[in-house]
C-alpha cells in the first residue's frame, strides 16, 4: 500500500467490513479518543515504535520539548488496532488529523496492512500515522542518555513526558512483549521498566 498524505488516501477500510481499521502504537492504545466496535491486538509490518518525534505541545512545550513516539522505517511494531464504524469515519478522520498533524507536522498518514491477532490471524488495511525523517521535528539521532535527559523535564497540555513513556512501557508489556530501547530510556531517568 501506499503512503498518502494527512488529507488523503485510501479509507482503511476492510472489503464488506463497514468502517476503517486505526493502528495505535503510542497513547492511542490507552486513549484513543474516537468511538470504536471492535479492538485487536496487532502488529505492522516494516516500521517500528521509537521516541523519536520533537514534543512541544502534548509532553512540551517551546522553552523545553519533549519526546513522543513516532513509527520510524524497519522493522515491526505491535500496537492495538480499533475498528471504527462506517458512521464515524469522518468525523474520527478528522480528529485523528487535529490530534496527529496539527502540532506535528512529522506525522504522515498512511494506509498500511496490519496483522490482527486472533485464532485466526487475519490482515486489514489500518490508518496510521508514521513519520517523515526529513522534517526538523524528526529526533532519531539522539542517544538513550539525551532521550532520557529531554523526558526527564518535559511536560506539555497531556501532562508529564516521564508519564508517557511510562504509559507506553505499560502498554507494550501488556501486550507481553518488551521494548529494550524504550526500557533502557527509563533505567536512564532511574525508573523500573
Amino acid at each position: 500500500m501506499k503512503e498518502a498524505d494527512a488529507g488523503g488516501g485510501g479509507d482503511g477500510a476492510e472489503e464488506g467490513e463497514g468502517g476503517i481499521w486505526i493502528f495505535g502504537y503510542g497513547s492511542l492504545m490507552w486513549n484513543p479518543g474516537f468511538p470504536f466496535v471492535e479492538r485487536a491486538n496487532a502488529r505492522l509490518l516494516g516500521r517500528h515504535r521509537r521516541l523519536c518525534v520533537i514534543s512541544r505541545h502534548h509532553r512540551g512545550d517551546a522553552a523545553r520539548p519533549g519526546l513522543v513516539m513516532g513509527l520510524d522505517r524497519g522493522g515491526s511494531c505491535r500496537g492495538i488496532a480499533y475498528r471504527v464504524p462506517s458512521a464515524a469515519v469522518a468525523g474520527t478522520l478528522a480528529y485523528l488529523h487535529e490530534r496527529e498533524t496539527a502540532h506535528y507536522p512529522v506525522y504522515r498518514r498512511a494506509d498500511l496492512p496490519v496483522v490482527l491477532d486472533g485464532p485466526t490471524p487475519r490482515t486489514v488495511r489500518s490508518v496510521t500515522y508514521v513519520i517523515d525523517r526529513t522534517d526538523p521535528d524528526y529526533a532519531g539521532h539522539l542517544t538513550v542518555e539525551q532521550q532520557a535527559a529531554i523526558v526527564a523535564v518535559a511536560h506539555g497540555l497531556s501532562g508529564a513526558n516521564r508519564d508517557y513513556l511510562k504509559s507506553v512501557v505499560e502498554h507494550i508489556h501488556a501486550l507481553g512483549l518488551r521494548d529494550r530501547r524504550l526500557e533502557a530510556v527509563l533505567h536512564a531517568l532511574g525508573d523500573r521498566p
